[in-house]
């Protein structure tokens, strides 16, 4: 699962030009589900995104965004799969099937609602448009497999054939 954190004063989805979702300060998550993710790393990215320490106070990365004050924005986004090594095109075949991938998205969510968290949603599976003004910018790459989060880069890293 990859999931992509921005900070955010606030953000909003709109469909069909109505909001479906929107928040003020908080964070905006853009999550990937990939083929093989399980409930684990839907968990594991959940605790993670309530416990990472990424809003100001007595440093700039102190508190965590309930401690904050802040609220979630989550959306789904298939894209986050794609590969781009091979030509110009996108390939998506590294994306979950769209109905395994609404079950992890949305028990993304529901976790962070569980821990008392205010989440609101995009649309899973709609064009959506995204406003968002970043506060920083500040954004991660939090990127869960198997349960457990793992580097970007070097030997804990996702290989290019995973």
């Amino acid at each position: 699962m990859i999931t992509l954190i921005q900070r955010v004063r606030s953000a909003a989805v709109l469909v069909d030009g109505e909001t479906v979702g929107a928040i003020e300060r908080g964070l905006l998550l853009f999550v990937g589900v990939e083929q093989g993710d399980q409930e684990a790393d839907a968990a594991e990215t959940a605790r993670k995104v309530a416990a990472m320490r990424c809003f100001p106070a007595r440093t700039p990365m102190d508190l965590n965004v309930k401690d904050a004050g802040g609220a979630i924005l989550s959306v789904s986004q298939f894209t986050l799969a794609a590969e781009l090594r091979h030509g110009n095109r996108p390939d998506f075949t590294a994306a979950e099937a769209p109905t395994r991938a609404v079950d992890l998205w949305q028990r993304v969510g529901d976790l962070l609602r569980a821990g008392g968290l205010t989440v609101a949603t995009g649309r899973f599976g709609a064009s959506m448009q995204v406003q968002i003004c970043n506060d920083g910018p500040v954004t991660f790459v939090l990127t869960v497999r198997g349960g457990r989060v793992v580097a970007r880069t070097g030997p804990d890293a996702p290989s290019a054939t995973s």
